[in-house]
């Protein structure tokens, strides 16, 4: 039943298990977890976007070839759909089903040099569309580090619970063997044999309970930072939280680091990127073109038919040329789109307020909680202490006959109570200390601290 071995100390592990630090969880995350990695690449893959709009300076040249049978009233006007401009007509105003074979060649330029500020704007948005994306996955991250240093904390106090269990087991086992003496000596009645008994099995039933928990936390830590271990293969080495404060937080500088904040600072700069994009819309494009083709007719213009012919290419044209073009009618469109675009700059620059007013008073309540929690931790061990004291007492007393099994409860409550109370309020100023740390988006101010 004495599971104490469960809880051992690094230095006593054997080669299989492994010491996991809180920087450890902290290194792991990133890349312990494929949803993680997803988002990197996500934002890696928004990258390409600015690439691809800059990309369209360079000229688009097309080459394509065909060849077929087609009638010959149409074969030297014939082009697939695809690549190839469109050859010249029938050379015969009559029909006729003879058949005879047709080829082109052809190469196609488009160029657009000037755009008049559309490319700038299409470059800028999918630069903003990137730091978006890289502010999305620095969040994620940060949240991701903070629920795997959050789930820690709870392993620590897991275990010191599990040992503040075990002590009142030992202390119940030992009151049932005093109660066992005393009632065959007939100074105890038969009955708080049985109470001592019923209060052994609740506390080890407890202390099951407190092993479950330490079990899920453990296959939750796991979960975060993709270690393939069991709960009995892990062990956690930086205990000195559970008996240590940590020093006085650093109250200079704000949130701006705080990687929310940062993520709605990206997202303003998008939608206004996104708007001068659609502002630009409406402006005119500038392109050239050039193009230059071969063909080969298995019917001449006369009419006569030479299939041979049809597989050469001997007639040869080619032309060029320039474009400025202007989408007059899409004025109504693109104003309608600005419009649009604006409203939801608008909202992002409200939620970016929000956001800022929402980590001061994060930052303003973790402080305050840092104080009172220090304060709490300063008088657990008094109250600890006191409580030892009593119950060492009480004890005594009830093998002296003086008080009776409930008065003796009540003291072993009161103690356990109290050594609860002190391995929860260490490390609830260490708590404190990163709320601290997460609503000025540094973890660096708990890590640092840590041991």
């Amino acid at each position: 039943m004495i599971l104490t071995v469960f809880f051992v100390s690094p230095a006593g592990v054997s080669a299989q298990q492994r010491a996991l630090s809180i920087r450890d969880v902290v290194s792991l995350i990133p890349t312990g977890q494929p949803g993680m990695r997803a988002y990197k690449e996500q934002a890696a893959a928004a990258g390409y976007d600015a690439e691809l709009a800059r990309n369209t300076l360079v000229p688009n040249l097309t080459a394509g070839y065909q060849a077929g049978y087609a009638t010959d009233n149409n074969i030297t006007g014939m082009s697939y759909p695809g690549l190839l401009m469109p050859i010249s007509g029938p050379v015969a105003a009559h029909s006729s089903g003879t058949i005879v074979p047709g080829t082109a060649l052809a190469a196609f330029v488009q160029w657009t040099p000037l755009t008049f500020g559309q490319r700038a704007a299409a470059v800028e948005r999918a630069s903003a569309q990137w730091r978006l994306a890289g502010s999305f996955y620095d969040n994620a991250l940060f949240q991701q580090r903070y629920a795997g240093i959050l789930v820690y904390l709870d392993i620590l106090y897991l275990q010191k619970l599990y040992r503040v269990q075990q002590a009142n087991i030992d202390r119940t086992r030992t009151g049932l063997e005093q109660s066992l003496v005393l009632t065959r000596e007939g100074l105890r009645p038969g009955l708080d044999t049985v109470q001592f008994q019923s209060l052994l099995a609740q506390a080890v039933m407890e202390q099951l309970g407190t092993r479950r928990l330490y079990e899920s936390q453990v296959l939750e830590l796991c979960r975060l930072t993709g270690l393939p271990a069991r709960p009995d293969e892990l062990t956690f080495p930086d205990t000195l939280m559970t008996v240590r404060l940590p020093s006085a937080p650093d109250t200079s500088g704000g949130f701006s680091r705080n990687p929310g904040y940062q993520y709605r600072q990206a997202q303003v700069a998008f939608s206004a990127a996104a708007l001068k994009e659609v502002e630009r819309g409406w402006r005119p494009k500038l392109e050239l073109w050039a193009n230059a083709y071969s063909r080969g007719s298995g019917i001449e213009p006369s009419g006569v038919i030479d299939r041979a012919e049809g597989w050469e290419l001997y007639r040869s044209n080619y032309g060029g040329g320039l474009q400025l073009s202007f989408p007059i009618l899409q004025f109504s469109k693109v104003n309608i789109q600005k419009k649009q675009y604006r409203a939801l700059l608008r909202a992002d620059e409200d939620q970016l307020s929000q956001e800022a007013i929402n980590l001061q008073r994060q930052v303003e309540t973790a402080e305050f909680n840092y104080r009172q929690n220090l304060l709490i931790a300063g008088q657990a061990p008094v109250q600890s202490r006191a409580a030892r004291l009593s119950y060492e007492g009480l004890r005594l007393s009830y093998q002296s006959g003086l008080v009776d099994f409930t008065r003796l409860t009540q003291g072993q409550y009161q103690l356990l109570n109290a050594e609860m109370m002190e391995t929860g309020s260490y490390l609830q100023v260490w708590r404190s200390m990163l709320d601290i740390g997460v609503a000025k988006g540094d973890l660096d101010l708990f890590i640092n601290q840590v041991k």
